[in-house]
């Protein structure tokens, strides 16, 4: 048991989150604080092995400047032996400013990795892409490589994700002079794009149209953010630019939350255009700077246009203080808002209510997890981010990445199988703000081709326990597997299935995983071998076919040496 324990130990450590008061939001000049952070410290490098950048002094004041202002202090150095684990331990983020070439050696280059999977943040700034080629994870730290640039010139940034602490602040065009780079690959596969350039507004882009330039990602139980912008002197002059990094640092540094998982496969429902959308009920939403705002009510803004089935929405949100407002789902057709309290769910949004009433919440039905949404939550002034999750009966919530909420419908008078989604305006004074409302459709009402499940989902057990990790689908997994350990899943049903799917990650013994049906003693339908992955966070896809014509539900039973076997992420069942 002592291997369970310690892992135990260390990823409960790797999971802490410091919670902020933040009063105020970027909205506000980068020099003025908008909260009381704790105090803490941030390391700017800027060691260069090949092109010097001649703004990196008045990149390195502005970061000092910042400091000063918002209650972090900055030590700046060209020292690659500043990269130890014991020194990188004191910084809650270390900042690469247009750093070139080759900087750290090998053992530098892997305090540095640790430093970021165990919890650090890491910041890049332009010329941080054109560094450490020769070192595959950094192009996973940083998120691409440099290519090519053409001359500086003036061109209009687009500004994807209007949440996020460093964007938040923008419109959603920013026009602006830079050195704009193009890079080896796209990342956005593997990242969440906060800004991306219209290539049709300056000459020599080289991404055919799709051209992040900021953006950011889990990194382990870190984080990391990067952004293109930052060649000339010029721009660190800029307010914009500079809350643009106030907003990067306080995310690396882990005190303003973001989603920042990949993103890719959604339409947009709402991001200006309120075409398809219809006011049920008193009040409204003033329609202004592609942001709705709640004005009296109680009412409710619709999506009339279509119904949907099993989806994943998502949606930023802000409230000025202690307001109300909400997410409907899953309720008919109805120009009265009743209807959607009495048929559909609604997810709350308030600051102060009981349990069962405040935000994350499944209004009246089932209390957020109040530990992890405290954990994930921006206060009042910021905006914070919603993913609600539908799943045949199945809804999760999901707050800034951390789910917060997992909730199953067994109320025969409601269903979430199919109905529509809707925002709140819940009355005079309770003003609450969203932007970017967009859905990816995950399957329609005829039973999916594959099914996937969450490994943590387990509605029995032996000897196993949910385990947190950062870049595993919902931020947790099934894990402290021994052997002779099994999971139940009631909710996952064999019937037609083929196939059987696993993400899994492993930085012990490996093992087998042998899928039984109807029971942990029930017949053995399936098995597949584990490896290790080489960590903990680092996942691989095994893979076995069914036999027989299996019915009933999943279980798992896990077989192998001594201590912590593998992680079980998600596993999928195909038909």
């Amino acid at each position: 048991m002592f291997p369970r324990l310690s892992r135990l130990s260390t990823r409960a450590a790797s999971s802490l989150a410091v919670a902020l008061g933040l009063a105020g939001s970027l909205l506000t000049p980068a020099s003025a604080a908008p909260a009381a952070d704790p105090a803490y410290k941030v390391l700017v490098f800027s060691k260069t092995a090949g092109f010097r950048h001649d703004s990196i002094p008045a990149g390195t004041q502005t970061i000092r400047d910042l400091g000063s202002a918002n209650n972090f202090t900055v030590t700046a150095t060209e020292d690659s032996n500043a990269f130890t684990t014991a020194n990188l331990a004191g910084f809650k983020a270390v900042v690469f400013l247009s750093t070139t070439g080759d900087v750290l050696n090998t053992t530098q280059q892997s305090a540095l990795q640790s430093y970021v999977d165990g919890g650090g943040g890491y910041l890049g700034i332009h010329a941080a892409a054109d560094t450490e080629y020769e070192w595959p994870q950094y192009q996973q730290l940083v998120g691409a490589w440099f290519k090519s640039h053409p001359a500086i010139q003036q061109a209009t940034v687009r500004t994807e994700d209007r949440a996020n602490p460093a964007t938040s602040h923008l419109g959603q065009t920013w026009s602006r002079t830079d050195e704009w780079y193009n890079y080896r690959t796209n990342p956005r596969p593997d990242v969440r794009v906060l800004q991306s350039l219209d290539e049709g507004s300056y000459n020599g882009g080289e991404m055919s149209g799709d051209h992040p330039i900021t953006w950011c990602h889990p990194q382990g139980s870190g984080r990391s953010f990067y952004t293109g912008l930052g060649h000339t002197q010029e721009s660190y002059a800029d307010p914009a630019f500079r809350s643009l990094l106030l907003g990067g640092i306080r995310y690396a540094a882990g005190f303003a939350k973001a989603d920042c998982r990949p993103e890719t496969g959604y339409t947009s429902l709402y991001n200006g255009s309120t075409t398809g959308w219809s006011q049920a009920g008193p009040g409204s939403f003033t329609n202004t700077d592609a942001t709705l705002t709640s004005t009296g009510g109680m009412g409710l803004y619709w999506y009339r246009a279509k119904e949907f089935a099993s989806y994943s929405l998502k949606l930023d949100w802000r409230m000025p203080g202690d307001d109300n407002s909400g997410v409907f789902v899953g309720f008919p057709a109805s120009d009265d808002p009743n209807s959607a309290v009495s048929q559909g769910y609604e997810i709350q949004i308030d600051a102060t209510d009981s349990a069962d009433r405040t935000t994350g919440a499944v209004y009246g039905f089932k209390s957020a997890d109040i530990a992890a949404r405290d954990a994930a939550l921006n206060p009042p002034g910021s905006w914070n981010t919603y993913e609600i999750r539908v799943e045949g009966e199945r809804l999760q919530v999901f707050l800034n990445g951390t789910r917060v909420n997992d909730f199953t419908n067994t109320d025969p008078v409601r269903s979430l199988a199919q109905g529509y989604i809707g925002i709140q305006n819940h009355g005079t004074g309770d003003d609450v703000a969203f932007r970017n409302i967009r859905i990816k459709e995950l399957g329609g009402t005829n039973p999916p081709t594959s099914t996937t499940y969450e490994g943590e989902s387990y509605t029995s057990s032996q000897g196993v326990q949910a385990a947190d990790h950062a870049p595993a689908s919902g931020g947790r997994t099934l894990g402290y597997i021994e052997n002779g350990d099994w999971a139940g899943y009631a909710q996952a049903s064999l019937t037609g299935a083929k196939t059987f799917t696993a993400k899994v990650s492993s930085a012990g013994a490996g093992g087998t995983v042998q899928v039984r049906s109807g029971s942990a003693t029930g017949p053995v339908i399936g098995t597949v071998s584990v490896p290790n992955t080489g960590g903990w966070e680092t996942f691989s896809t095994v893979s076995t076919a069914l036999s027989g014509t299996p019915t009933g539900p999943v279980f798992l039973t896990f077989t192998g040496g001594a201590g912590s076997l593998f992680d079980i992420d998600t596993f999928t069942l195909g038909r």
